[in-house]
């Protein structure tokens, strides 16, 4: 961002705010978090409400065997949604937020957010639409660990990561949480997508080779 007064101009989520609430925002600084910084770990209290204007966020939840899952992204124009938990029910944080790309985020003050959820029904319409969008996707993805099997998961993400050349720059341990498998498991599945002349495999990327061979095991 260039300067503290034009941020909410090119934030396009927010130009339905009252005059009011703009002014109020306009006096915060967006921040830089660059590329693998911790925005959060479990046991920690909210510090303020995050409203991410560019770059990703990965949420994840680990286990007691250590193994991780992607909870949900959270990218330009969106909040995280265990932020709002924390804030609104004064809960503390389960999963850990890390930067996957450098980010520029506005971290809106507890007093001020809670002046602007009792002023602004516009910022409250803001807060609540985004929340119930994170919980669909959340329910989503319990639905696919619950009901979709590890290679039908694992197609549909290479396709989805996969860059206009065919590489998907994920390592498998970065697979297995964002699918919600063991390290191993997609390493297996990996291969065997090999085998069958899909994919390649290089140290920290995969390349898809066959892009609609992959779409048709979607399908099975």
């Amino acid at each position: 961002m260039s300067s503290t007064s034009n941020w909410i101009s090119q934030a396009a989520f927010l130009e339905n705010l009252e005059a009011e609430s703009i002014e109020m925002l306009s006096t915060l600084k967006p921040g830089l978090f660059e590329k693998g910084s911790v925005l959060f770990r479990p046991g920690e209290a909210p510090k303020g409400f995050v409203m991410v204007l560019s770059g990703r966020i990965g949420v994840y939840l680990t286990g007691k065997s250590g193994r991780e899952i992607m909870l949900y992204e959270v990218n330009s124009g969106e909040t995280c949604v265990q932020t709002t938990i924390g804030i609104l029910g004064g809960q503390y944080y389960s999963g850990e937020a890390i930067a996957e790309t450098d980010v520029v985020g506005v971290i809106v003050p507890l007093p001020m957010f809670s002046q602007l959820m009792a002023d602004s029904s516009a910022f409250r319409f803001f807060v609540f639409r985004a929340f119930g969008n994170r919980l669909s996707e959340i329910t989503h993805l319990l639905e696919q660990v619950a009901f979709v099997t590890i290679e039908r998961r694992l197609c549909d993400t290479l396709i989805q990561r996969a860059q206009s050349d065919g590489v998907v720059p994920l390592t498998h341990q970065e697979l297995s949480a964002i699918i919600g498998s063991a390290r191993e498991v997609i390493s297996r599945r990996l291969e065997i997508l090999r085998e069958q002349g899909l994919v390649e495999l290089d140290r920290g990327k995969i390349t898809i080779i066959n892009r609609a061979g992959l779409a048709r095991l979607l399908s099975i």
